[in-house]
């Protein structure tokens, strides 16, 4: 019987008693002759198996039921199953059919349609019980009409009502003014309460990195918070030099000190806590003096994850305890605000008149209510009352959050400059100054000195299309600029930006010579940018796309360039220059680019003229491939003794493990025969802690790379009690090595060379490593972490979480340079909960992971631990692995001490899924 036949003969007797339900027919080996079965040892032997159950009919095998009556009968017993036969044919028998409606009691060829709505053409019995089944119907239609029906695609589809539709997706995760165009060709990922494209749905990896090496690549780094601090000179330096030292590297003073070069990056840590307690990395611009005052103004950039730590260290230092919480604006609501591009809705008709066939439904007041029909940019999407603004009695120190006030493009090429010049033109003059204007620009011209020093920003951007490259210029140029609308000089088509040879030759090379050795000159670093009067202004008066199509049609000739540009496209910018890569001396300036600062609303419209001058566009991933190329720390990835970091490595933790538990159990790799303690997280407080017992003494064989120890344990009761040391641990948290002259110093001892390691680079005369000089380095710096960056030599892609070992002195001596073989690990856990039930193991465990807590992460493999790998890849610019990663600084040198100065800075890579450890060069960058 197939299976939908036993769903109806179940849904059949459903409600029947068991005393009426017959068993199916014994099989043929239990049959009797008595009950019309064969006898034993006759018939046909070869005839199919019987298939029991119920049919239609007779049976299959055209055999009957059994006809047996039975010897006696229970008075009790059958008096029960007779009345549940009464009750259960009464029940069918009154219960009407699935429809619910009268038509049922009718005959097929009495049904017609137009009884649902037309009671009269029933049978008068059966008009009643109609009437009352369609006032019912009214009744529950009536209640169904109080919940807003969905809205047909072609309504959802109109301006405002897509706009309070993305108003409302912008609750939990704000979009950036470029969300729609990337959502259409990125893959989205929601991370720091932003809605961010991570990488682009098609395959451009390589042509991204061809960008970045000989065009141009743009990002959209919006997201980045900014924070304003406004204030004297000297009562900012004060504050800010608590959070920052020397001797991690330049301070926020430094760019003070440096003319023409505002911007920089500086490592910050809580108040008076260096070196123990950072917080992260964050880029600053600081604004040109203006003559005669002490009054500066600052802007730092920080990352989303940073901000939540470093906002009230800035307002402990800088004594801003004052919120000023800015005053509640009425909110103006869909029904009071037109929005673009909507035509004039006319006044509604009287309340009893009825509605014209034909015409569309008003919208009424009930739905006015609600969020406005107002695109939401900028600081829009925080609470009314959010305080952005705090303020200090005692210093006058004055901190503004401009979150989402600012719009931050990246390009990262040596032809940037290149496509900032095709795409932005120099606002020209205002013709007409005597009449009064509501405009910026216009009062903006009647000052002489201010139309002086545009001449003069308009004369240095010009210069910028004669440079070859934009990383000919000096780290931190900033050159203010206000330009025209981009849309105005927008291409028809895609054009690639190329540098000129023609004007190069006709350039002034002695101003091009001081422009490339000195930068750009500090008066010209001024921009109206920085007025939030001005800000605001540009954005509330910026031309709707509607009324820009409007004058592009009155044009003559379809396609030519407006004859006067309107006033209200003049755009207040900021050209900072970004460096490209500083450590290291192999491929110098790699990288560099321009930042773009716009006001807030002109994302869009600087974003489409950039794409159409040939860029390529890079997400999250990009930027993490930039910093590896680069050779430098990407926040928050790279910083793991920060709290940022720190919750990265848990998130990134977590979103590992997620994507690991949902393959089945075999298709997995058992990381514990791989011999990887950790394969989703880097356990780095417990590797500084552990090298700080064996550096301390306590290591006994472990000591050096020379001697491994292998004391892997082979029993389940060895690998509990390796679970759990018995030496005490150390109280005191790991830090990562942030001194440059620390640094200076280990790097030289690291025999430093290049990636793929064919020649010996210059070192200073730095004093020799001996163990003296080890044991005072980790003295002075203990629960160190070192960065590193690695090179493979031969063969290897490097993974993330890949371990870093150190070889043995018969590792060095194997020919090829063919790395060591890690030993098969034995998965004790599985064999232990071989022939438990799932419901007696150990709750939380994953199959191939190693539990908590951990053994021995230094000493669990043939090969002693010295750290793990952060960023890993194959590199486009070397032509080999490369790797980023942090050692334990102790570990380091007990390696470094134990190899021969020829072979010195040798390190053994292996990723988590293999057991092939691979060479690596080991080089510390400053």
């Amino acid at each position: 019987m197939s299976a939908a036949k036993v769903k109806m003969r179940e849904k059949k007797l459903r409600n029947q008693p068991a005393s009426v339900q017959y068993s199916p027919a014994p099989p043929a080996a239990e049959r009797s002759p008595h009950n019309g079965g064969e006898p034993p040892g006759t018939g046909n032997t070869n005839k199919a198996p019987h298939r029991s159950g119920w049919v239609r009919g007779h049976r299959r095998d055209g055999g009957g039921y059994t006809k047996e009556m039975p010897k006696y009968i229970t008075a009790g017993g059958f008096a029960r199953a007779r009345a549940a036969e009464v009750s259960a044919m009464l029940k069918a028998v009154t219960k009407t059919t699935g429809s619910s409606h009268v038509f049922g009691a009718l005959p097929k060829h009495m049904r017609r349609r137009a009884m649902s709505h037309n009671t009269k053409r029933l049978p008068r019995r059966l008009r009643d019980v109609a009437n009352r089944m369609r006032e019912k119907s009214l009744q529950a239609g009536a209640k169904k009409k109080e919940q807003a029906k969905r809205k047909s695609r072609k309504a959802r589809r109109r301006h405002g009502n897509l706009l309070l539709e993305f108003n409302r997706r912008q609750r939990k995760n704000v979009w950036l003014e470029t969300h729609i165009w990337h959502a259409k060709r990125f893959h989205m990922v929601k991370k720091w309460g932003y809605c961010l494209g991570d990488r682009p749905t098609y395959k451009c990896y390589r042509p991204c990195y061809r960008a970045m090496s000989s065009h141009c690549l743009l990002q959209d780094l919006s997201y980045y918070c900014c924070i304003e601090l406004q204030g004297e000179e000297d009562k900012l330096l004060a504050a800010l030099s608590q959070l920052s030292s020397k001797e991690a590297g330049p301070t926020f003073a430094a760019a003070v000190c440096l003319s023409g070069c505002r911007q920089g990056s500086v490592v910050v840590y809580r108040a008076g806590r260096y070196p123990s307690q950072p917080l992260g990395s964050v880029t600053f611009l600081w604004r040109p003096r203006a003559p005669g005052s002490a009054h500066r103004q600052l802007w730092i950039w920080v990352h989303p994850t940073l901000k939540q730590d470093l906002l009230p260290e800035l307002q402990a230092v800088c004594q801003c305890l004052e919120a000023v919480v800015p005053p509640v604006v009425p909110v103006v609501t869909a029904a009071e605000v037109q929005p673009a591009g909507e035509p004039e809705v006319k006044p509604e008709s009287p309340p009893g008149a009825e509605p014209k066939p034909g015409t569309k439904r008003k919208r009424s007041c009930k739905d006015a209510g609600g969020p406005p029909a107002k695109k939401i940019i900028g600081d829009g999407t925080r609470s009314p009352s959010t305080p952005v603004t705090w303020k200090s009695g005692s210093t006058g120190i004055v901190i503004n959050d401009l979150s989402m006030e600012i719009v931050r493009y990246r390009l990262i090429g040596p032809q940037s400059h290149t496509v900032l010049t095709e795409t932005l033109e120099a606002a020209p003059g205002c013709d007409d100054k005597s009449q009064p204007s509501s405009l910026w620009w216009p009062q903006h011209c009647m000052d002489e000195g201010n139309m002086n020093l545009h001449q003069q920003q308009t004369e240095v951007f010009h210069l910028l299309k004669d440079i070859y490259s934009s990383s000919e210029l000096p780290a931190g140029t900033v050159l203010g600029l206000t330009v025209e609308d981009p849309r105005l000089t927008l291409p028809r088509k895609k054009v690639k930006a190329l540098p000129c040879v023609q004007q190069t030759q006709e350039v002034d090379d002695d101003r091009r010579t001081e422009l490339v050795l000195r930068g750009v000159p500090e008066r010209c670093c001024q921009s109206f940018l920085w007025e939030q009067s001005i800000r605001d202004n540009v954005t509330e008066n910026k031309i709707s796309e509607k009324e820009l199509n409007r004058i592009r049609s009155e044009v003559l000739v379809p396609g030519s360039r407006l004859s006067s540009s309107p006033l209200q496209g003049r755009v207040p910018v900021l050209l900072v220059h970004q460096p490209g890569k500083q450590a290291g001396h192999e491929m110098s300036c790699w990288g560099a680019g321009w930042d773009l600062l716009l006001p807030k609303g002109w994302g869009m419209a600087f974003w489409i003229p950039l794409v159409y001058r040939g860029v390529r566009v890079g997400g999250l991933n990009m930027s993490l491939k930039h910093s590896q190329n680069k050779a430098a720390p990407h926040f928050p990835h790279d910083y793991p003794d920060c709290p940022a970091g720190a919750r990265f490595q848990e998130e990134q933790e977590a979103e590992l493990l997620d994507s690991f538990t949902r393959h089945p159990p075999a298709k997995r790799t058992n990381y514990i025969k791989h011999g990887c303690l950790a394969p989703f997280r880097c356990p780095w407080q417990q590797l500084a802690e552990e090298w700080e017992l064996i550096a301390g003494g306590g290591g006994g064989e472990e000591r050096g790379g020379g001697s491994q120890t292998t004391a892997r344990s082979e029993a389940p009761t060895e690998v509990e009690k390796t679970s759990q040391p018995d030496v005490p641990k150390p109280v005191s948290r790991f830090t990562v090595l942030r001194n440059r002259k620390a640094l200076r110093l280990l790097s030289s001892w690291c025999r430093p060379t290049t990636s793929r390691g064919q020649r010996l680079r210059r070192v200073g005369d730095e004093p020799p490593l001996v163990r003296s000089a080890a044991a005072s380095f980790l003295s002075a710096h203990p629960m160190s972490l070192v960065w590193v960056r690695l090179s493979l030599p031969s063969k290897g892609r490097p993974e993330l979480h890949a371990m870093l070992c150190a070889p043995t002195a018969e590792d060095l001596t194997l020919p090829g340079g063919g790395g060591p073989q890690e030993p098969p690990h034995r998965d004790h856990f599985r064999s232990r909960d071989k022939g438990k039930k799932k419901t007696e193991s150990p709750a939380g465990r994953v199959l191939g992971l190693w539990p908590d807590p951990l053994p021995s992460v230094a000493s669990h493999c043939a090969r002693v631990a010295l750290g793990w790998v952060t960023q890993g890849d194959f590199s486009l610019s070397a032509g080999c692995g490369e790797a980023l990663g942090f050692v334990s600084a102790a570990g380091l040198l007990e390696t470094l001490l134990s190899q021969p100065p020829d072979r010195r800075g040798t390190l053994l890579l292996r990723n988590p899924t293999s057991l092939h450890y691979r060479f690596a060069k080991v080089n510390v960058e400053v």
